[in-house]
């Protein structure tokens, strides 16, 4: 039986490319930039972060060819074991609707040094889709799959495709499938699942996809938090994540993780506005790495309004930043 990625919070780094200066830019497809990737990988590790997810939704993973995702996760594992920071946990994304291809791609992302896969749901027949589908779907790809692989539950870019508690149980039997990723808001969702007596819970690990709801999930099963907000406020988000777990928090700690989860929630708000785009502007602006405008076609440009927007939201980030500079 395969284990879970350890607790604690990753990030959903996003694929940096090249900027508009280099000399292989190109405007409909830039090319990775790995230096970037590499830094970023090494600033958030050294910040407390427990792993990466590389080549989520964040990542763009449907943006980039199988050559591109390889150079990104190969590049960050040798970066990193080149640093001393040995078996650091990264678990490759993939977005494929086709069970060959998605094989193949775990395939190659064991290859490239990833320890486990997160699959996204397929949605491009919403319509048709049953729960059984999704469960064949899923054994059919763990049974091949040379790494572990989680479930990655978005009905936001699975055409709104349901995947109902029931469905996790089953699927959390396979020797292969060791978790989720519920980027939702629903909460009962959440607890159905991280809380279920049926699910052997020390080899099948919930993990949200929202920050916003890290203490919360956290009081009902949930390991962690695989967070966008994470990616330029790492200590911050960590710090959370420490004071949720614990089971007998004195007066002063459960004061201080409900102003810190009200200031998580407030920040993620940028990102449940602007989506990649969001998390790329304000790495970029806050932590130096990558354009603000960095994203592959059809996303172009910044977040809409630039400074303008940007200013808006200047009360957050300034509270996040104090947070994040005080541990």
């Amino acid at each position: 039986m395969a284990t879970p990625p350890p607790s604690g919070i990753y990030v959903p780094v996003p694929t940096f490319f090249v900027g508009k200066k280099a000399a292989n830019y190109d405007p409909v497809a830039a090319p990775v930039d790995i230096d970037t990737q590499v830094a970023h990988s090494l600033y958030l590790a050294r910040a407390g972060i427990k792993g990466l997810v590389i080549l989520g939704s964040t990542g763009e993973a449907i943006h980039l060819t199988n050559k591109e995702r390889f150079e990104v996760l190969s590049g960050v594992r040798q970066a990193l074991e080149k640093e001393g920071v040995k078996d650091y946990p990264i678990i490759a994304g993939t977005a494929t609707q086709n069970i060959e291809e998605t094989v193949g791609q775990l395939k190659e992302a064991k290859e490239a040094g990833a320890q486990y896969g997160l699959c996204l749901v397929p949605g491009y027949f919403a319509g048709a889709s049953t729960q059984e589908g999704v469960i064949r779907w899923f054994t059919a790809v763990a049974d091949q799959s040379p790494i572990p692989i989680m479930i990655y539950h978005y009905p936001g870019v699975s055409n709104n495709v349901k995947v109902v508690p029931s469905t996790f149980v089953t699927l959390a039997k396979h020797p292969n499938i060791v978790g989720c990723k519920l980027s939702h808001g629903d909460v009962s969702y959440h607890a159905q699942i991280a809380s279920s007596p049926s699910i052997d819970h020390s080899s099948f690990a919930t993990f949200s996809g929202l920050g916003q709801q890290l203490l919360p999930v956290v009081t009902i099963g949930a390991v962690g938090a695989i967070d966008g907000c994470a990616g330029f406020f790492p200590k911050t988000v960590v710090r959370l994540y420490e004071l949720s777990v614990k089971n007998q928090p004195t007066d002063d700690e459960v004061r201080k993780r409900r102003l810190l989860q009200y200031k998580v929630s407030s920040m993620e708000e940028v990102i449940v506005k602007f989506g990649t785009v969001g998390i790329k502007e304000a790495i970029s602006r806050l932590r130096g790495f990558g354009d603000r405008d960095g994203t592959r076609l059809p996303l172009h440009g910044g977040i809409p309004g630039d400074d303008a927007e940007w200013a808006k939201w200047k009360e957050v980030v300034d509270a996040m930043e104090e947070e994040e500079n005080s541990i």
